[in-house]
């Protein structure tokens, strides 16, 4: 989003002024609920991941596009989308992103290929893109008042954080007693009511100045990050020495490159790179981007163990989960009252230790272990160093931040968490997936004839499937405890130098 979303005091022509009736509490109504379609939509598939790679014949390698290639048109497009619904029109663009949002998710509950679903999901993000930031500033021109506001941000901060736990609940729950695809196609009546109420209650804003674009930025990262992805997902099948996968490695870190040379020269960049220049700012987005990747990546994997090894149904593996939002919940709040008195750099080394932690305990799942004794602790861990990470990030971001920027460096944040977990899903699914290839062959050797019984078979597969879970967990650890080295270096703000209020982030 652009400078203009945060930033009330602009002129906003064309009845963006309060609406002091009762009206803008149902347009906070209307916004929750746009909100956590967006949020959910996440997570929601993860659970319902197994049914739909088994029904449309995914491959390994290419299961997790469902993941990344929402997450990675989303958080690609996200700071586009902000200056688009600021200058075009909050509600126009709300409303848009909201039908193309719903179009996208019948699209992908009707797939009839993987194919088709992937680029469904490519589509939600583009449209979630619009969506989001369109969302967020029509609650800050709406609440103008100090109370006020900072209710609705209540309740959109919470929508936020619970928002990855509803989608996977809600995705077993989808999952188990109707389809995997209700899990898109539940949008669809969403979006209808959500639009039926908007037309009328929400009032048409704009922001006023230039209204240029930074296509050519928006195409570089779009194109680079996409290369990355497709490299990490070609190497699970090919190898990392394959000659495509190193050309589109290759051609993504020259993209993001290209991306960064039109930043530092466009008026109307979409990140200007004074925002990530600043040690405190770049650092902790740089740990959001690095705990986000293994984080995100290692959930469908958490999921993987939970349905396969476990044999856990879709709804108790959706609350299985859990475990990661209460630790959450807990040091969220915790750390809004400790980060003015101690400043972000413990909090944020401190948190990515723990997740790391959380994550590299789960490296020692076995076929023989228990969820309340031997997941659950892991997970929580987990949740509790996520709480300290995201909740540190969204105010550090933030410092010396001046109004026109402002925008900027809170968008930046969740579209960095959303870069950072399609990368990491990517990297992650090739390294596990290798690691399956790697432990179903040598099975093979080792047991010879044996294979062809079907029990054997089925407990080499399980197997082989745990060693490549282990796998990713055990990388994520690793580039979580990167994450903790760099806020221990590069982030020194000291506790005055924190905003009095942080940027909305949410998780997934």
């Amino acid at each position: 989003m652009s400078q203009a979303t945060l930033d009330p005091s602009r002129p906003t022509p064309g009845g963006a002024s309060e609406d002091h009736s009762s009206r803008r509490w149902w347009v906070l109504v209307v916004v929750a609920v746009a909100q956590l379609m967006v949020v959910l939509d996440a997570t929601i598939v993860t659970v319902a991941l197994p049914d739909a790679q088994a029904d449309l014949n995914m491959s390994d390698a290419n299961k997790q596009w469902v993941v990344t290639a929402y997450a990675l048109s989303f958080g690609a497009l996200l700071l586009l989308g902000g200056r688009i619904a600021d200058f075009w029109g909050r509600k126009k663009a709300f409303v848009t992103g909201m039908a193309g949002f719903a179009a996208a998710s019948a699209l992908g509950g009707i797939a009839q290929n993987e194919a088709m679903l992937f680029g469904a999901r490519a589509l939600q993000g583009v449209f979630g893109a619009l969506l989001a930031p369109a969302a967020l500033a029509i609650l800050t021109v709406t609440f103008t008042e100090g109370r006020e506001r900072a209710k609705a941000f209540a309740v959109y901060g919470g929508i936020s954080a619970g928002g990855a736990a509803i989608g996977l609940l809600l995705g077993g729950v989808l999952t188990e007693y109707a389809s995997w695809r209700w899990t898109l196609l539940v949008n669809v009546p969403i979006a209808a009511v959500s639009i039926f109420a908007a037309l009328p209650i929400l009032k048409e804003s704009r922001a006023e100045g230039n209204t240029r674009y930074d296509i050519p930025g928006a195409i570089t990262v779009t194109l680079g990050l996409a290369a990355l992805v497709y490299g990490f997902t070609r190497a699970a099948e090919e190898g990392w020495t394959d000659g495509v996968t190193l050309v589109m490695l290759v051609a993504g870190v020259l993209l993001l490159g290209l991306f960064t040379l039109i930043e530092s020269r466009t008026q109307h960049a979409l990140l200007p790179l004074r925002v990530v220049a600043d040690r405190n700012r770049g650092g902790s987005l740089l740990v959001m981007l690095l705990v986000g990747a293994a984080f995100i990546g290692s959930t469908m994997f958490m999921i993987f163990y939970m349905r396969v090894v476990l044999e856990y149904g879709a709804v108790k593996a959706g609350a299985g989960a859990l475990g990661i939002t209460v630790g959450v919940f807990i040091t969220a709040g915790a750390s809004a009252a400790l980060l003015p008195k101690i400043g972000p750099r413990i909090p944020l080394t401190v948190g990515s230790l723990l997740a790391a932690g959380g994550t590299f305990w789960l490296t020692f799942l076995s076929t023989e272990r228990q969820y309340l004794s031997d997941v659950l602790p892991g997970m929580v861990l987990i949740g509790l160093g996520l709480g300290l990470v995201f909740t540190s990030v969204a105010s550090t971001a933030l410092i010396g931040i001046t109004g026109h920027d402002a925008g900027a460096a809170s968008a930046s944040i969740n579209a960095v968490q959303q870069v950072g977990g399609a990368l990491g899903t990517a990297l992650l699914n090739s390294i596990a997936t290798s690691a399956f290839d790697d432990s179903m062959s040598d099975k093979a050797a080792e047991l010879g004839p044996q294979m062809g019984d079907a029990n054997v078979a089925h407990q080499a597969f399980v197997d082989a499937s745990l060693d490549s879970y282990t796998q990713a967990f055990g990388w994520a650890a690793a580039i979580m405890v990167v994450g903790a080295v760099i806020a221990a270096l590069l982030v020194n703000a000291g506790k005055d130098a924190l905003p009095s209020e942080g940027g909305a982030v949410h998780m997934g």
